[in-house]
């Protein structure tokens, strides 16, 4: 079923761009959808929207930098709080390496073992 839609779709993007007569009505679309972002209706709902997107990021915006911080603070630091399910690791003794992650072996698919 997804094959059959993508199929169509494609079929209708290659009438709209590849025949002149495709051209011609998305041209039409094209000025439809701007006539209609333009409306006076349309741009008050899309002020509204941004104003309340704002709002909503200053009054909540500083409580979820707190929580994302004290939640990276106590991951990083060893101190968890387990209850999640998830463990605790150190990772004081984490240091980067020079070398390739994956060994040559591992990376090349005909010598993997199964």
């Amino acid at each position: 079923m997804k094959g059959k839609l993508t199929f169509v779709l494609g079929a209708g993007v290659g009438y709209l761009l590849g025949t002149r007569a495709g051209r011609q009505q998305f041209e039409k679309i094209k000025t439809w959808a701007s006539d209609t972002w333009n409306d006076p209706r349309v741009q008050g709902y899309v002020h509204d929207a941004e104003r309340a997107t704002t709002e909503f990021a200053k009054t909540q915006g500083g409580a979820l930098k707190d929580k994302a911080v004290s939640t990276a603070k106590s991951r990083f630091s060893g101190s968890s709080d387990e209850s999640d399910g998830e463990r605790s690791y150190d990772t004081s003794s984490w240091e980067p390496t020079d070398g390739p992650l994956v060994d040559a072996d591992d990376a090349n698919p005909e010598t993997r073992r199964a």
